[in-house]
């Protein structure tokens, strides 16, 4: 009886695990063409009275300074990676080893991307193991120019902002496709830690490190994979 039982209950765990993974895969493919309902940092953000202002917008009506700045930010080889930058990825390691009160990320626009619309904010050894899966698969089932627009759509840009055309609302009073570079590069600067480092009026770090990004914006911008991407 007790191997009968046994056997039933792993057979229940498979079947129950493969409806997961169908549905996970299912969700993944949906969101290739339609933009996520709400993602759990939106929910979380509502819940601990931030609001949730947002207002999704397509590739095309992002404009090029926005995506520039982002990817001068935030990723500048994410045109060419499949996902996991491994240079930046063991730079960081070694900086944090000499700096141990100093922690250095390397996460590439398509794993904030997975995190922010399959997981949730806070580390953790289960979240990064499932966001290196979820990256896995964004990566080899959406185009950059999705993975990019889709980070720009729900990206937090302030507390309770999300995505690039309220934030360009809020603090500039115009569309994402409008921005200057300027004004892309504050918004490029908060998102290290949005709730903290303010779009408008800038504080001095985010003054400093939005000059910072449009040095790097008129670095890359003749890539010819970047002007690809910005088309």
């Amino acid at each position: 009886m007790a191997e009968k039982n046994k056997s039933g209950f792993w057979k229940k765990l498979k079947r129950i695990l493969l409806i997961l993974f169908i549905s996970q895969l299912a969700y993944i493919i949906i969101v290739r063409w339609v933009d996520p309902p709400i993602t759990l940092t939106q929910v979380v953000s509502a819940a601990e009275g931030y609001g949730m202002e947002r207002d999704y917008i397509s590739y095309k009506e992002m404009g090029k300074n926005i995506k520039l700045a982002v990817m001068a930010s935030e990723d500048q080889r994410f045109p060419d990676h499949e996902g996991f930058d491994i240079e930046s990825i063991e730079k960081a390691i070694e900086y944090n080893k000499k700096h141990p009160k100093k922690t250095r990320g390397a996460s590439t626009i398509s794993q904030q991307t997975a995190k922010n619309v399959f997981l949730w904010q806070h580390g953790g050894y289960l979240r990064k193991g499932l966001e290196v899966y979820f990256t896995f698969m964004i990566e080899h089932i959406w185009s950059k120019e999705r993975i990019l627009e889709t980070y720009l759509n729900v990206a937090e840009m302030g507390e309770g902002v999300f995505g690039v055309q309220a934030a360009a609302r809020k603090y500039f009073h115009k569309d994402a496709a409008n921005l200057t570079r300027q004004e892309a590069a504050l918004i490029a600067a908060s998102l290290p830690n949005p709730k903290k480092y303010k779009v408008a009026p800038p504080g001095r770090y985010v003054a400093r490190r939005a000059g910072k990004i449009m040095i790097q914006m008129n670095y890359i911008e003749g890539d010819k994979d970047v002007k690809e991407l910005l088309k």
